[in-house]
This record gives C-alpha cells, structure tokens and sequence, in this order.
C-alpha cells in the first residue's frame, strides 16, 4: 500500500531525496563545482580559456509525458533532455539544477524520481547542485552547465555549403511508441518492449558531441523531430539542405510499419534525442570511425546548399536523386508544437 509523506517540508524533502546524494557525487567530482546544495546560490569554477554552457528544459504532465508516468523514468528523462542539448554543442557536463512542483509529498513517488534522476547524474558525472520545489501540477525544470574550450562549442549558425548531413542512432522509435501507447497503432509487445526505451529514457549523445568539437560545423539535438530541427540549422546559417529521405536510418521495429508511417516518424516524429551535424566531405573517413569507436551508427543524409530563396528550405530527395512533390514533402517537415 503506498503511503503519504506529507509532513515532509520543503528542506526536508530536499534533505532525504536530492541533498544526501548529490553531496556523495560531489566527493568524487572533478572540482569544477565549488559549491551545491544549501547555500542561496551553486558555485562553479570558471577558467580563462573555458566557456559555460547553459541550457533549462520544462517537462509538464500531460504535455510531455503522461499522467501517472513511470516515476523513475521520469527522473531519468528529465535530465536526458538538458544533456542532449549540451551534447549538441560539444559541452562537458558539470552540474544542474531541479526546480519541481508537486501535487502532494508523495515518498515512494519521490524515491522513484530520484533513483531515476541521479542514475543518469551518475552516468554523465553531472551533479545535482541546486533547485525549489513548491505544490502545485506536477512540472519539472532543469537547468544544465557544462564546460566547453574558448571557440570550440558546436553552434547551429556553422553549417557551411558543400557540407554533408548526418544522424546518429535512429530516429522514428519514440514516435512510434507514444503511437502505440496511445493505441494510434497496434504493436506486438516485445516490438513495444525494444523500443519503449527510446521515448522514456532517451540516451543523450554527450560522448559524441564531445568527440565531434573539431569535426563538425554544426549541430542540433532532434528533439522536435529530425526535419524541423535541421530547418532550425538552416535558418541560423542561411543555408538549404537536400535530404534524401530514403537515407533517414530506421529501426527494425520501424521498418515493419508501412513506408508512409516510417517516412513520417523517422522525419518528424520528435523525442529522438539524437544529434544531427554537419561536417566537411573531408571528415567522413574520421566520422566512420568516431561511429565504431563509439559503437554508433552515424548515418550520411544529406548536404548543405546554398540559400536559393529568400527563407531556407529543405529538398526531400527519392532514392534516384529526383525531388519529391511538395505536397508528400510538407507533412514531413513539421516538428512538435509545444503550444498547439
């Protein structure tokens, strides 16, 4: 039977569930934190030749994960996001902050979140260092640091004509499997079982981005759906991309849904997590084995055009090179909205 903590207060809710074990990943970290839990603000050691990446990312219940979510899968999730966008820029990971609002003081709720939350803290080496709670609709918001070398961060205004487009992992999966939890489609449930994961504890990219700093050009974390988010890249470096959308890497789980749903999810599904980059021709030899090395696919797209238009456009390619209707391109170029 599960039972209420709610005599817990604010600090003391701190203490017992997020203080104690952040204070244990401090012992071991690397110094760059000065300061955590307890005091008004966290303290981070800043370096001359070092930049602070910074980044915050809002999870609200019944807007980005459903009610009566798995509590630790949650925790895990909540931080995956802030770390992928660090990933994208090439940042090591220093530290975040949890700000959280919760319906009740719930204790096997909160020891659930937290297990989930610092099981990935731990992966990453990115300790818990500050944050608030308050009651109210269950909304989570982290803040993460992390550290990149004067110059080197990967920004999405780099991409250069002439560049390739590549993807790491698959993409589609998380789409996929909200279709299927929210019964869009049916799936057999070990397909649902191999891909569950994709959506509820994402793996952010944060080796690859770190590897990539003197690779790439560009980079963008797929959040909102691989198409949309590369538009995003477009858009900052005032450039085209052609894709050819028979090269978007799929899953095998994927691959057993019809062409039309595969094009679709794999294009503009959302909540990939994966990085998408572009890189000089001249690197692809040192981009395969960054693949091997790190036991990740890295998929070659596409490439950098330049702007033909007054706006930037992406150009949907079949598999013999011949641009798809604008039509079949559309539907594939829209990404989540975070207000519709």
């Amino acid at each position: 039977m599960q039972t209420q903590s709610t005599q817990l207060g604010e600090f003391d809710l701190i203490q017992r569930f997020f203080k104690t074990q952040s204070e244990r990943m401090l012992i071991n970290h690397s110094g760059a934190i000065a300061l955590g839990i307890g005091d008004d603000c966290a303290l981070i050691h800043s370096q001359p030749d070092q930049e602070i990446a910074i980044t915050s990312d809002m999870l609200l219940e019944g807007r980005h994960f459903f009610a009566g979510a798995n509590p630790q899968w949650l925790g895990w999730k909540a931080l995956a996001v802030s770390l992928s966008d660090l990933a994208a820029m090439g940042a090591k990971p220093l530290g975040f902050t949890l700000a959280i609002a919760l319906p009740k003081v719930d204790s096997i709720w909160l020891e659930q979140f937290s297990k989930g939350l610092f099981e990935i803290a731990n992966q990453y080496a990115c300790p818990l260092i500050g944050g608030d709670t308050t009651a109210g609709p269950l909304n989570i918001c982290i803040t993460a640091f992390g550290s990149v070398s004067k110059g080197k961060a990967i920004k999405r205004s780099g991409a250069l004509e002439g560049d390739d487009v590549w993807v790491s992992g698959t993409t589609g999966d998380a789409r996929l499997a909200l279709a299927a939890l929210r019964h869009e489609i049916d799936l057999v449930n070990t397909d649902l079982e191999v891909i569950q994961s994709r959506m509820h504890q994402p793996r952010p990219r944060v080796e690859l981005g770190l590897a990539l700093r003197d690779v790439a050009h560009s980079a963008i974390d797929i959040s909102d759906g691989l198409l949309g988010d590369l538009k995003h890249v477009l858009k900052q470096s005032s450039m085209d991309a052609e894709i050819f959308l028979d090269q978007l890497p799929k899953s095998a789980v994927l691959l057993k849904q019809n062409i039309q749903l595969q094009n679709q999810y794999a294009a503009s599904g959302g909540d990939d997590y994966e990085l998408c980059f572009t890189a000089p021709i001249s690197q692809r030899e040192v981009i395969k084995k960054l693949s091997v090395d790190l036991t990740l696919p890295l998929t070659l797209i596409g490439s950098i055009e330049p702007m033909k238009g007054a706006t930037p456009e992406i150009c949907l390619l079949d598999s013999r090179g011949v641009k798809l209707p604008q039509a079949q391109v559309n539907p594939l170029l829209q990404s989540f909205n975070h207000f519709a």
